[in-house]
Formats: C-alpha cells, sequence, structure tokens
C-alpha cells in the first residue's frame, strides 16, 4: 500500500492572471494537514496569499466515502408518514 500524503499549497497572486503555486507543508492525515493550513493563515499577512489543502484524489475519495458510511450507519432513514394529498388544485 503506498503511503498517502496531503499538501497544503500556497497560492501567491501577482496580478490579474499571474499565480505561484508552492507546497508549504506535507501531512500524513487531512486533520493534520488542516492543523498547518490553519496556523499557515493565522500567520498570513499578506492579501496576495492563500494556502488550501490538496491531495491525490483517492485519499479524497476514501476519506468522503468512509464519513458517509459512518453517518449512514449512525442514523439511518426512516419514513414514519406519508405524505397525504390535501388538494388537486395548485394553490396560487
Amino acid at each position: 500500500m503506498t503511503k498517502r500524503a496531503w499538501l497544503v499549497i500556497e497560492k501567491t497572486t501577482y496580478g490579474e492572471d499571474n499565480h505561484s503555486y508552492s507546497i508549504s507543508k506535507v501531512a500524513d492525515s487531512v486533520e493534520q494537514a488542516t492543523k498547518f493550513q490553519i496556523h499557515l493563515d493565522a500567520l498570513n499577512d499578506r492579501d496576495n496569499r492563500v494556502y488550501f489543502l490538496a491531495s491525490d484524489i483517492t485519499s479524497v475519495m476514501d476519506r468522503v466515502i468512509h464519513h458517509h458510511n459512518k453517518s449512514v450507519e449512525e442514523k439511518p432513514l426512516i419514513l414514519k408518514d406519508e405524505v397525504k394529498e390535501t388538494s388537486s388544485e395548485m394553490p396560487f
């Protein structure tokens, strides 16, 4: 199994159409990467610099699927009431 990495990317904007990107931090988990991003944002004193997270699509999809499955297991959808038709006419 390959080791997955989460990247904190720094984007610096110079003018309207000129951007530079660089990797500021590499993390083993999205939690760790988020902490790095929060701290870098707090230290950022430039208006033309922003930070965002990136990873390979497999890491992202694995995380989304894991959280989706966990939320479905915790809160099953149960329909109790039927929708009753009150009128066949439109209300307007």
